[in-house]
């Protein structure tokens, strides 16, 4: 579906270290040619190829080697944005290039697992993937400072072509989750030329719909009134479709809750897992109608969001959109991989 030429770019000059220990709040500052520049300082620290990674979901050790190489790229807004390239970039002439933003509660890793599992293995071959960590959901990050305010998703969408350009890569495909979905949406209203199409799983657009099913079916399972704390929309976003199942056995549903908040305290930092959160929830209404990119719309059909997806897919120009439903499953990435191949992609 989406088959983008791309081509490689020029080199770029050395850094300067002196402006190494510039901390976020400060960055944001300096000017395009600076950032530029600590970016390169930056990524030039950073050992590569990455060690093996510990899977926020799973918690073990992973035994291959997710991803080439590590960089971290200094953006006009956002700060600093941790990249994982997956493939080999000097070969984008020849390959299709995925630009992937993760969802809320996780990192990196639950793209580059959804890339590793064998029905992508043809995809895969043919293609590179520059996987993008949201602000302070690096492996280990410590605590976002207090100076630094956590980016909107609009921002987010509109500095986020920073990685394409420090990458020297042209154009790429958009290819995002939840969250993830709808910062690689703004990115690609913001900067058409660069995505060439969008990938969107369970991508929402209105802020109304999601928070008022969030309130209705999670304090329905509550039995209770509650507030929209970040974690308690976290475990909605990630578990609607199992909360508000009948199927689903009380003591079996505190047990999955509960597993869930203990790997969350893994590896990634749950201050700033917040922050993401809360900018979701804040985010306004994300308007599609006219958007250049092709956009293929994928849900399951027992996610929260189902709904909510087929509401914007019936509101968008249908030359330019796609929707794939899949029966069944809330979490698509991790239930219905085998239903994503690539003749659908």
């Amino acid at each position: 579906m989406f088959r983008p030429q791309l081509f490689r770019g020029l080199s770029v000059d050395s850094a300067d270290s002196t402006e190494y220990h510039l901390d976020r709040s400060r960055r944001a500052s300096l000017s395009a040619e600076q950032r530029r520049k600590l970016s390169m300082l930056r990524t030039s620290s950073i050992p590569t190829p990455l060690s093996p990674v510990s899977h926020i979901y799973h918690m073990v050790h992973c035994p291959r080697k997710c991803c080439n190489q590590k960089y971290v790229v200094s953006t006009d807004r956002s700060g600093d944005i941790h990249v994982h390239v997956q493939g080999d970039l000097s070969q984008q002439d020849k390959r299709c290039v995925f630009l992937t933003v993760h969802d809320l509660g996780t990192n990196h890793t639950s793209m580059v697992d959804f890339v590793n599992s064998p029905a992508m293995s043809e995809i895969k071959e043919r293609s590179c993937f520059i996987h993008v960590d949201v602000p302070g959901h690096e492996e280990n990050s410590p605590d976002l400072p207090e100076s630094y305010p956590f980016p909107s998703l609009q921002t987010l969408g509109e500095d986020i072509v920073t990685v394409l350009d420090f990458l020297h890569v042209s154009y790429a495909v958009g290819l995002g989750e939840g969250a993830g979905a709808n910062v690689l949406a703004r990115c690609g209203q913001a900067h058409p030329r660069r995505l060439l199409g969008l990938i969107l799983v369970n991508c929402t657009a209105s802020t109304s719909s999601v928070a008022d099913a969030f309130r209705s079916r999670f304090s329905r399972w509550r039995g209770a009134d509650i507030s929209q704390s970040e974690e308690d929309f976290l475990i909605y976003h990630k578990f609607g479709h199992q909360i508000s199942s009948d199927s689903c056995e009380v003591a079996e549903r505190e047990r999955m809750l509960a597993e869930y908040r203990s790997r969350l305290r893994g590896n990634l930092n749950t201050h700033n897992i917040k922050q993401y959160v809360r900018a979701f929830i804040h985010r306004k209404d994300l308007i599609l109608r006219g958007c250049r990119p092709d956009i293929l719309l994928i849900t399951g059909m027992q996610s929260p969001y189902a709904g909510v997806v087929e509401k914007m897919y019936k509101e968008l120009d249908k030359d330019k959109v796609t929707i794939l439903k899949v029966d069944k499953v809330g979490d698509v990435l991790a239930e219905a991989v085998r239903n994503l191949n690539p003749a659908k992609l």
